[in-house]
């Protein structure tokens, strides 16, 4: 065998079209019928269960997973288990989502008689209106195709890309109506660069105690040097015996300093620091910090309390250590 690369191109390039014709063709089914499944998932009180046997079952358990990530409990049970006790996991406050491009998957069926004594609501997601599962559904949702991409018409392709873009239109649209924000995202994804970046505070990574670079104003220029040196930071903190902030010193002032012509052995700190400059507070997101360092062009900030006293430090390495930048 050869691989004929204009005819591979084609082929791959039919699939891409075929496939987003038949995501294009569900805009006109966003309907009532779209509207009363979202109603069910928003009043559900339970968890939504989602079950689809072979390629459906596979997008069932992405939809599930989607939904349990943006604020829906969701979980997915094989129709195959569910028949042999699993079906134990549906309570009266439950909500269930069944996939079948045919809409007459023996799997399926069977459960629809228990399904229907708990009288909990069905959205059936199926490419066959006329089928047993999508007439005997609370909802149905139609996810027909016109034709699949595989050139054999066997292998679910366009049906199943139909099914996933039409589990996630439910998805955003219920994550929407429930008020989910970015932040309730991010507590669903702790361990995520965005639920790092959203969840992750200053107070949480900020070096303090004698972590932190500081010395008093009247201290020598060479003395500051060790300081910077040995708390690694790439800065001091000149502070008062109260802890309040008279300025800071980076590598940048100490090039500063050397093109001055200053008198090194002599010079103090409180003559060559930058007065005041930025801080941040324990309670801000790393985030924030990390963008007030960019936008400023700083590698390192002190840390103040609500009174302006010095209680910690973080600098662009925390930052990255702690995933955040």
């Amino acid at each position: 065998m050869k691989l004929n690369p204009e005819n591979t191109r084609n082929l791959a390039l039919a699939v891409l079209t075929i496939e987003a014709e038949a995501v294009s063709a569900l805009a006109s089914r966003i309907d009532d019928a779209f509207l009363a499944a979202c109603t069910h998932l928003l009043e559900c009180r339970g968890r939504v269960v989602v079950t689809g046997m072979g390629k459906s079952g596979h997008i069932g358990g992405k939809l599930a997973a989607t939904l349990a990530s943006t604020g829906t409990p969701a979980f997915f049970v094989h129709p195959g288990e569910a028949s042999h006790g699993d079906l134990g996991m549906i309570t009266r406050d439950d909500a269930v989502i069944a996939l079948s491009n045919s809409g007459a998957t023996d799997e399926l069926l069977i459960l629809l008689p228990i399904i229907r004594r708990l009288g909990v609501p069905l959205i059936a997601m199926t490419g066959n209106p006329a089928s047993r599962l999508a007439l005997e559904a609370t909802v149905h949702l139609d996810v027909s195709v016109a034709r699949e991409a595989c050139p054999l018409g066997l292998a679910p392709t366009s049906s199943t890309t139909a099914a996933l873009a039409m589990g996630d239109a439910l998805a955003v649209a219920v994550l929407d109506a429930r008020g989910f924000t970015a932040e309730d995202f991010a507590r669903s994804h702790p361990s995520g660069r965005l639920g790092r970046r959203l969840l992750i505070h200053i107070g949480d990574i900020m070096r303090t105690g004698e972590a932190i670079p500081r010395i008093r104003p009247a201290a020598l220029l060479g003395d500051a040097l060790v300081e910077i040196s040995r708390k690694g930071l790439g800065m001091v903190v000149v502070c008062d015996d109260a802890g309040q902030i008279e300025g800071i010193f980076t590598d940048g002032d100490l090039r500063r300093t050397l093109d001055r012509g200053l008198d090194l052995q002599r010079a103090t700190i409180g003559e060559v620091m930058t007065p005041k400059g930025f801080t941040a507070q324990p309670d801000w997101l790393a985030a924030e910090a990390l963008e007030k360092m960019e936008s400023h062009r700083i590698n390192a900030l002190p840390v103040v309390d609500a009174e302006g006293r010095l209680v910690g430090a973080v600098n662009m390495h925390d930052l990255l250590r702690a995933g955040v930048a």
